[in-house]
């Protein structure tokens, strides 16, 4: 607003000072960029949107399929979508082409996980013969209002036209929601929701615009120029009088100082963060990283706090099989062979061991109950690659055999896929020699593969070799093949590939069938009667199967030991072996079963259904249709899987700890594996103690709190349930204590609870809040923090696409911050200060020469000249300071210390700023005055004289203040004083004399302005280094 009342007010003539474009050109130049860059964005958003608007789609009608725009898509028609074709709108899936009646999803556009999900279509219209016949079906569709919650959907379908109206209870299950991807068959839905009434739609948000902290001191520091302009003018304006229209001279003189507020310093900032955005993409040693926000690249180098999830961030998502306890007996990887040998034993009904007794007998009886157990209870469905063998007998349907895996289909492709194994491979191995704690793993398991023994150390020994040598190997078993597994948890996978690696292997699954394969290939086969999946809330999933060969049914379930724990039957060693599996960073898992007669089945079966079919309050109901059955369990099983930690996450943490960055770990697990995470990733270091606020009442916890602020070098670690009293009844005490910790742990958090945690670090301490995360449930926390960092990992991109910058690696966050942040906010700060000192110094420059000709309100330079000063004169130069480095790469890594300086902000201060200011008055000043000094013949010869002087002046503040040279700061340098020697020649332009310009008179009179005004300077910013100098210069 301020630039444009100024190029408004030249057309008025009486406060016209000059040709019109000097300002008004600059205005429309800045507003071009700005205008332009806004109006890219849009045009690429419309032409997404019309293409998305535009896609085609498939409609069945009485004539058949009809081609139809998503854009003309209604509710209630009947869409067909193909295999890998994207859902237009919220539908209700009907009919699938997989004669298993259900079909995989990708959702990973819409709740960020990668894992596919199984989508059942709807009995009463899949049983149909042809899909012509939803044409003459009578029924309707009852669905709830829109909302934004994508895990849940209450509605029925009902047919007429018999004697009595079909009800068929529908669920979440039995919708596709927009932006999910088809992966397996061809599916026809109805519609139920489109626009703004879509999960998706209502799902999305727009965040507020982050402000970076540089934004906001320039800003206020804007403000002070703008108070010092309006001090010059007021001055000059009663030192000329009071007399006449003063007024107007005041105007004039608002006009002719009006640089003090450089425009061209929002479009400097902005190019510049572009370039230090393309810096970061194209760093080599974070490859694939992505920016996706160019406008606070600066805050990276003004973190203080640092909030991190745990799963799939500081850990890599990827869970192994390490602890299986039966309550008396426990196994690990080390004593897999025995617990194999008791499986096989147990599936084999002619052997008898004569040295057996009742304990052996019923430790392999158990075993067999607790394998079957883990086997059966998931929702893991095995998918076969095409091409390699089938199970012999009986020959069953497989759901997978309707993928589409053009990955495995055809000779070359397998070629291709042998190649990028080998180099995924050979990566692998270089990481392992890079940083120990990194264990290589297979990213596609296969059957034929045994679970690696147990390291303790990165050399594995050549004992356990030449113990498996004499076995048989794994694909010479019966029907032994190549499979890889789908399920919604990598929980589930690591435990299915388990139970295949000891024997008993999920050989087939359907919706109604699931299939075993024991350790002697034969095959068991089950009915599946109901499944109960895993929710937030329930934290716990069970199944319910019937033994085809026996007619048993058994319901298995498995869930989190504080749900668990009020399921099963009492007993007196799992709560304890759950705190000692916690102790080792495990994530634990419960399993129990309780069998089932057929009349017991019946009566649960009956009031399930009846819960499913309500409209009102069916959550609640289908809970106590459940609980009819959810009591009793026998305990069979606790197992431990462990989630690796991320490649160099501890280096890295060390780094950002050394770097004055206080680390937060806000984890929805419980306070034991929590607290074992922090200690291997060294979040806690050795010399810390950990001091843990759990449970409790609001005085009880404040005391607490109290206890921890009296300690030092303590890691607070703190429960949700105490998290929640903190931030309803006195966040404040929570805030200042949990400050002071250098490091704090929050486990059991709520996604709810970190966005809260981040957002009021940030109000209360005024410090910048870094948040990263990966999965879906991190969203909230990385918009709210001042820096969102996403990985993209194996829970999917929506963490990555929801943050500022995307990296494929925690460990890449060490090179973002101390490296990247350092050079954008030192840059950005030093760029700032030189646009406003090349704004004061020409302002300084116009006061005195106004003064010292009784207060002119005329502007010493023409039009030209001023636009070319702002521009080619000076703005190569001043923007090459984007490439400067004060400190080298490896300086910068190796002494993260280095970072302290950062945080404090004094690279752009006040202080700083009322500097560069005294520097311009001292420049401006004494340019003026020396040439006035020297002045012989004519004011034009003033003008070149101070015109010259002031950019060579401006050329050599540039050299002085470079740290580290770099070739196109060289030839910036050079090209502008080509440019300017080549302009003055030209007198249409510059309004120069030639002749004088090249007498020696001129020559040497601005050789001696240009030297008073910057070697003082010069020579007193040389002699504060050598007797203060920067801590960093100590270092090189």
């Amino acid at each position: 607003m301020y630039f444009l009342l100024v190029a408004l007010s030249q057309f008025v003539p009486v406060l016209r000072l000059g040709f019109l474009f000097t300002y008004v050109a600059p205005l429309v130049f800045v507003l071009a960029i700005t205008i332009g860059k806004e109006a890219i964005d849009d045009f690429k958003r419309y032409l997404r949107d019309k293409e998305a608007n535009g896609q085609k789609y498939m409609r069945l009608t009485t004539g058949g399929l009809v081609p139809i725009p998503s854009s003309d898509i209604k509710v209630g028609q009947l869409i067909q979508i193909e295999t890998n074709q994207r859902v237009p709108c919220d539908m209700i899936l009907l009919r699938t082409t997989e004669k298993s009646g259900a079909s995989f999803i990708r959702t990973d556009q819409l709740d960020g996980e990668t894992d596919w999900k199984l989508r059942r279509s709807v009995t009463l219209t899949q049983k149909m013969q042809a899909d012509q016949e939803l044409l003459a079906v009578k029924a309707s569709i009852y669905a709830e209002k829109p909302k934004k919650d994508i895990y849940s959907f209450i509605g029925t379908l009902t047919q007429k036209g018999g004697a009595k109206p079909e009800v068929e209870p529908l669920s979440v299950e039995n919708t596709l929601w927009a932006n999910t991807v088809v992966a397996s068959g061809t599916v026809i839905g109805v519609p139920i929701y489109t626009g703004r009434e879509m999960r998706a739609v209502m799902n999305t948000s727009q965040p507020s615009t982050k402000v970076g902290l540089i934004d906001v001191e320039l800003n206020n520091l804007s403000k002070i120029l703008f108070v010092l302009l309006l001090v010059l003018s007021i001055v000059m304006t009663l030192l000329r009088g009071l007399r006449g229209l003063w007024y107007v001279y005041f105007f004039r003189f608002l006009l002719l100082l009006s640089a003090i507020i450089p425009i061209s310093l929002r479009v400097s900032l902005d190019m510049g963060k572009t370039v230090y955005s393309v810096q970061m993409m194209r760093d080599e040693e974070i490859p694939n990283t992505v920016v996706r926000s160019s406008t606070i690249p600066e805050e990276l180098g003004r973190i203080e706090y640092l909030l991190s999830d745990k799963t799939g961030t500081l850990t890599q998502n990827d869970m192994v099989f390490k602890k299986l306890h039966l309550g008396t007996v426990a196994f690990t990887q080390d004593t897999l062979d025995e617990l194999e040998t008791h499986l096989e034993q147990s599936f084999d009904p002619n052997h008898v061991s004569a040295g057996e007794g009742k304990v052996r007998r019923t430790i392999t009886t158990r075993v067999k109950v607790a394998i079957t157990a883990i086997a059966l209870c998931h929702n893991v469905t095995p998918v076969i690659e095409e091409g390699q063998p089938e199970p012999e007998e009986p020959k069953k349907h497989h759901l997978a055999d309707h993928l589409h895996w053009p990955h495995l289909k055809g000779k070359d492709k397998d070629k291709d896929k042998g190649k990028g194994k080998a180099k995924a491979e050979s990566e692998h191995q270089k990481l392992l020699e890079d940083d120990g704690e990194y264990d290589q793993e297979s990213t596609e398991y296969k059957k034929s593969k045994r679970l690696p023994k147990r390291r303790d150390d990165d050399d594995a020994s050549d004992d356990d070799e030449d113990e498996d040598a004499g076995k048989a190997p794994r694909e010479n078993r019966p029907g032994a093949q190549n499979v890889t597994y789908q399920a919604s948890s990598p929980d589930e996978v690591a435990l299915v590939k388990f139970t295949e690696s000891v024997g008993l292997a999920l050989a087939d699954r359907t919706m109604t069938s699931m299939t075993l394969r024991d350790p002697h290939g034969a095959l068991s086969e089950y009915d599946v009667l109901a499944v109960f999946p895993f929710t937030s809330e329930t934290k716990r999933m069970g199944i319910i199967v019937r033994d085809k060969a026996s007619g048993e049914i058994t319901f298995y379930m498995k869930g989190a030991d504080v749900v668990m724990a009020k399921i099963v039957a009492d007993n007196d060693w799992l709560e304890e072996e759950c705190g000692n599996m916690a102790r080792e960073g495990l994530r634990t898992l419960v399993f129990g079963r309780r069998l089932m007669s057929q009349e017991e089945y019946q009566r649960f079966q009956d009031t399930y259904n009846e819960a499913k079919a309500t409209i009102h309050n069916r959550a609640g109901n289908v809970a106590q249709a459940l609980a009819t059955i959810e009591h009793g369990l026998e305990l069979v099983a606790l197992s431990g899987v462990e989630d690796k930690l991320q490649p160099h996450v501890r280096a890295t943490l060390e780094m950002l700890r050394n770097a004055g960055i206080k680390v937060w770990m806000l984890t929805g697990d419980k306070i034991e594996t929590a607290t074992c995470i922090a200690i291997s990733t060294r979040l806690v270091s050795r010399t810390q103690s950990l001091f843990t606020v759990s449970g409790g009442n609001q005085g009880q916890i404040v005391e607490r709190l109290k206890q921890f602020e009296q300690m030092r070098d303590a890691c607070l670690v703190i429960d949700g349930s105490s998290l929640q009293l903190c931030l309803d009844n006195f966040k404040d005490i929570f805030i200042r204590v949990a400050c002071k910790a250098p490091s704090v742990v929050c486990c059991r958090c709520s996604p709810t609870q970190k966005a809260e945690i981040v957002k009021l670090i940030g109000v209360t301490t005024k410090k910048r809040t870094c948040a990263v995360g990966d999965g879906g449930n991190d969203v909230s926390m990385i918009q709210a923090a001042h820096v969102g960092v996403g990985l993209e990992g194996k829970e999917g991109k929506q963490a990555s696409l929801a943050a500022d910058f995307s990296i494929t690696q925690f460990s890449f966050l060490a090179r973002l911050i101390l490296w990247h942040g350092r050079n954008s906010y030192k840059r950005s700060a030093r760029l700032s200060q030189f646009v406003i000192h090349r704004g004061l110094i020409i302002s300084f420059i116009q006061a005195v020469f106004s003064a010292i000709f009784f207060f002119a309100a005329i502007s010493i330079y023409n039009g030209f000249l001023l636009v070319g000063y702002a521009t080619i004169y000076t703005m190569a130069p001043v923007f090459s300071l984007v490439l400067d480095e004060d400190v080298s790469e490896h300086i910068a890594m190796r002494y993260p210390e280095l970072y302290h300086e950062l945080q404090k902000g004094r690279a752009l201060s006040y202080k700083t700023f009322f500097v560069w200011v005294l520097k311009s008055v001292y420049q401006g000043g004494a340019i003026m005055l020396l040439a006035i000094a020297l002045f012989e013949s004519s004011l034009n010869n003033v003008v070149a004289i101070t015109f010259t002087s002031l950019v060579l002046c401006e050329l050599l503040n540039v050299a002085f203040e470079i740290n580290t040279w770099h070739r196109y700061m060289v030839a910036a340098e050079i090209c502008t004083v080509v440019i300017y020697v080549a302009s003055m020649m030209v007198p249409g332009i510059t309004s120069f004399e030639i002749s004088f310009i090249l007498s020696l008179d001129f020559i040497w009179k601005v050789l001696v302005i240009t030297a008073v005004s910057c070697l003082p300077l010069y020579l007193g910013g040389y002699i504060k280094r050598k007797l203060d100098p920067p801590s960093y210069t100590k270092l090189q």
